[in-house]
């Protein structure tokens, strides 16, 4: 299975990236092959909707599960609608997180925040 997770850097010690919308890279890691590819996140500079285009190129990955600290309501419902299911990332580099989805140490992420919409950066 595919999972996904907002990073900084094209590493598996990168940091998990603050802003699922507004992360420089996804990794998606493949759990049965073990193998790790880098999306760059085209929306990166978008001047709205980043959190849309960026769930849109998380389902166009093919990944079952995003590892996120954080996720808009509009990106998560593109996710959601796709069946794919959030958890909240630990504090700790990519490769942490993987291994503790791995050992099923990480929680479902349900507090969804309302997004920027162009807010300034503003929000919850």
């Amino acid at each position: 299975m595919k999972i996904a997770i907002p990073v900084d850097n094209k590493s598996l010690d990168s940091n998990v990236s603050a802003s699922f919308g507004r992360s420089s890279y996804f990794l998606i890691y493949d759990t049965a092959s073990k193998e790790s590819s880098f999306i760059e996140n085209t929306a990166v500079h978008s001047s709205g909707g980043a959190g849309i285009k960026a769930a849109q190129t998380i389902v166009d990955s093919g990944a079952k599960a995003v590892l996120t600290p954080r996720c808009g309501q509009n990106a998560a419902e593109v996710l959601k609608g796709a069946g794919i299911e959030l958890y909240k990332s630990v504090s700790g580099n990519a490769e942490e997180n993987i291994t503790a989805y791995a050992d099923k140490k990480l929680s479902v992420l349900d507090e969804i925040h309302s997004g920027f919409h162009r807010h300034g950066g503003g929000g919850r």
